[in-house]
């Protein structure tokens, strides 16, 4: 019934939860788990003419090597999430993969499921940033409205 289960991962207490939820589905019914983390960084550039003279003050001005910078340190933190993940669920016995992409979490959470024919999906009712979750609406709540398969949120 849930043979391909897909697990979406922040880090968060909430997706430990998931991922645990995930590994006793999986192992009811011989599942095999694909551990996913989306990771973005948003830089909005300000235009001056001159930059050096007119930036307004308290405004950081970010380098294409610093976002560079921040991409990558947002994808070490990402893999490494889906490493602890995978160490967990091959220490239950379960099968299990990793996926990390870069772009919106939602969105590609949506992708995946769908390009995957996945069976089920296991996602943590809360994330990392709450801010964002209240400002925006939160990933779970996204992934419930529009994934093609059935969606197992975990508290």
């Amino acid at each position: 019934m849930f043979e391909k289960i897909l697990v979406p991962l922040d880090g968060s207490e909430h997706s430990t939860k998931a991922l645990e939820a995930a590994i006793q589905t999986a192992k009811k019914f011989g599942g095999k788990l694909t551990l996913f983390h989306a990771y973005s960084i948003t830089v909005t550039p300000i235009v001056v003419p001159e930059p050096t003279t007119l930036t307004p003050s308290g405004v950081p001005v970010v380098t294409p090597a610093e976002v560079s910078q921040m991409i990558e340190a947002a994808r070490d933190v990402g893999q490494r999430i889906l490493n602890e993940a995978e160490q967990k669920a091959k220490s239950e016995d379960v099968q299990v993969e990793s996926m990390l992409r870069e772009g919106n979490t939602v969105q590609e959470i949506i992708r995946l499921a769908k390009e995957g024919n996945f069976d089920l999906i296991v996602i943590g009712v809360k994330g990392v940033s709450k801010l964002r979750e209240f400002l925006l609406g939160s990933v779970s709540e996204g992934v419930v409205k529009h994934a093609s398969c059935p969606v197992l949120v975990v508290k």
